[in-house]
Parts: structure tokens; C-alpha cells; sequence
């Protein structure tokens, strides 16, 4: 059994609201970590399925929104940009280390999809996590945002459209919006009947909106993460597949990772969406972490 208590906690000028799962009767302190879910995702989703498993298996676990999105603060809202989410998750590990019932030294990380490259770079600057997995990650560098966005010039394009709507901004004020998702447009956030189907209805539930400021491109298509992966040093379990987003992008994040203390499991068949919500998969991708995690706080 495990308990929820909704928590808030700054990160720079804004104040974040996550939801803090802790096993029930906890009667010592426990290790902790923060949780980043997909690309414009809010911490109903993904992360709140893991944040409930870890706690069932003696975590204290924070699934977030970061800023711009959910119930934190930050403006414009739907704003995409990594290296915020990379800030955010430095104060969550501060916040959690001020808890009376966190062990301090035992941070933790974990993320998920497109969370896995701004994780990274949070990791590769905060000697404080002790341990940490992506999963079914959104690996970035230049080679695979092109595969993303199927060519360079639609890469330039993108990216392009979204400096002269951060341009905008900035002169205006004005945030232009397209939607999050689309089963037939290609001109927003993330275009595909395969991304549709599963994001739509949280957006008809009320619990995820169907927005993406269109300025989120010129952050989001110019950071890159294969240059934080050469930096880590923290034990790093990646877990992927070859039906999971970009694979070989995960494989080559994989290899640039510098230390030794690092575990790849490749599970070959495992859909992308399985790693969000499959209770099976997450059962196991659960258990698989918390090996790797108790495995380094001995």
C-alpha cells in the first residue's frame, strides 16, 4: 500500500506542484527520486504509474509537472524546453533531500521518453543522484532529430517556425499555439495517429491539454543531449527496445556514456506506449530498476 500527498516547491522564480507517493506506515527514512515523464506530458500520466510502483517497493517517489505545464506556474504555458525541465529536476532533488523522511544521500532518478535527454543533463551536473534509469528514452542529437522530423530540411523548417514565434514573444507577448497532437497535420508538436491515439484521450478527460506553443522549437530542436551522456559518471541503467522510439539514437547515448557502472537491457518486441501504461511492463521495468537502484545504495 502507499499514500499521495500533493507537495509544492520552487525552482527558480516559479512554483512547482508534484504529487509525492511514500510507502503506507513508513517508519524510517527511505530513498528518493524524482520522475520525468514524455515530451509535453503532465505527472497524471507515465510518471504517476511509476511513482506508485517504486513507493509499493519502499521508495518516496515525486512524479511533477514542470514549469509551463499542469499545475506548476511558469509562463507561457506548453512551453516545451528541456533545459528548464533539467532545473526543475535539481529543485525537486532539493526539495526532496529537505523531507525528514528522505535519506539525503540516496537520490535517485529515473524519466521517461523524451524526459530521458533533459534527465541526462540534470545528472551529468547534480553529483547528488546516487543512481538512475531512462526508459523507452527520446535520445537527442543532430542525427536523430532529423530522423524525427524526416528530413533536414523539414528539421530546418521546424526550427525555423519556431525562432520566429519565440521572435513573436518576445516583441508581443503573443504565444502562437498549434496542437500538441494531430492524426493528420504534420505542423504540430508531435504529428502521427500512433501519437493521437494514445495522448487524445487524456485531452478528452480533462487531465492533459492538446496544446504546444509553437516557440517551444527553437529550444526544443536546438539542445541536444549526447554531450551530457559523454559527461556521466553516475551509475546508468537504459532501458529500451527495438520497437521503442529511435533506437539507434539510444544506442549511441548508450555507448557515449563514459563510465563503466552502466547497463544497457534491450527488450526486443516491447512497444513504445507499453513502457506509459502496460501494467505487465511496467511491473517488470519497475523491478528491473529497483535492482539497479538498491543494487548502488549499499
Amino acid at each position: 500500500m502507499t499514500k499521495m500527498i500533493k507537495v509544492t516547491f520552487p525552482s527558480n522564480d516559479v512554483i512547482l506542484v508534484g504529487n509525492l507517493y511514500t510507502p503506507d506506515n513508513l517508519t524510517q527514512k527511505a530513498p528518493a527520486l524524482p520522475i520525468l515523464g514524455p515530451m509535453t506530458f503532465v505527472k497524471e500520466q507515465a510518471p504517476t504509474e511509476y511513482a506508485r510502483r517504486f513507493a509499493e517497493r519502499g521508495f518516496i517517489a515525486l512524479a511533477f509537472d514542470p514549469r509551463y505545464h499542469g499545475e506548476s506556474e511558469g509562463e507561457p504555458r506548453r512551453f516545451e524546453s528541456p533545459m528548464a525541465k533539467a532545473e526543475d529536476v535539481q529543485a525537486a532533488i532539493d526539495y526532496l533531500q529537505s523531507r525528514s523522511d528522505v535519506e539525503a544521500e540516496h537520490i535517485l532518478a529515473m524519466a521517461v521518453c523524451q524526459g530521458s535527454s533533459a534527465m541526462i543533463r540534470a545528472v551529468a551536473d547534480d553529483r547528488r543522484v546516487k543512481a538512475f534509469s531512462t526508459v523507452a528514452g527520446h535520445y537527442r542529437d543532430h542525427e536523430a532529430d532529423v530522423e524525427w522530423m524526416g528530413t533536414e530540411a523539414a528539421l530546418t523548417e521546424r526550427r525555423n517556425r519556431g525562432e520566429q514565434a519565440k521572435r513573436h514573444y518576445e516583441e508581443t507577448g503573443e504565444v502562437e499555439y498549434v496542437p500538441a497532437v494531430d492524426p493528420q497535420r504534420l505542423d504540430v508538436g508531435m504529428p502521427g495517429e500512433f501519437v493521437w491515439d494514445w495522448y487524445s484521450p487524456w485531452a478528452e478527460r480533462g487531465i492533459w491539454e492538446n496544446r504546444y506553443a509553437l516557440m517551444s522549437d527553437a529550444d526544443l530542436l536546438t539542445y541536444e543531449s549526447l554531450s551530457a551522456v559523454s559527461r556521466i559518471q553516475t551509475p546508468y541503467l537504459m532501458i529500451h527496445s527495438d520497437n521503442s522510439f529511435l533506437p539507434n539514437a539510444a544506442r549511441r547515448h548508450f555507448d557515449a556514456v563514459p563510465t563503466a557502472d552502466k547497463k544497457l537491457v534491450w527488450e526486443g518486441s516491447t512497444g513504445h506506449f507499453q513502457y506509459y501504461e502496460d501494467p505487465a511492463v511496467l511491473d517488470k521495468t519497475t523491478d528491473q530498476m529497483t535492482d539497479w537502484f538498491r543494487s548502488h545504495l549499499r
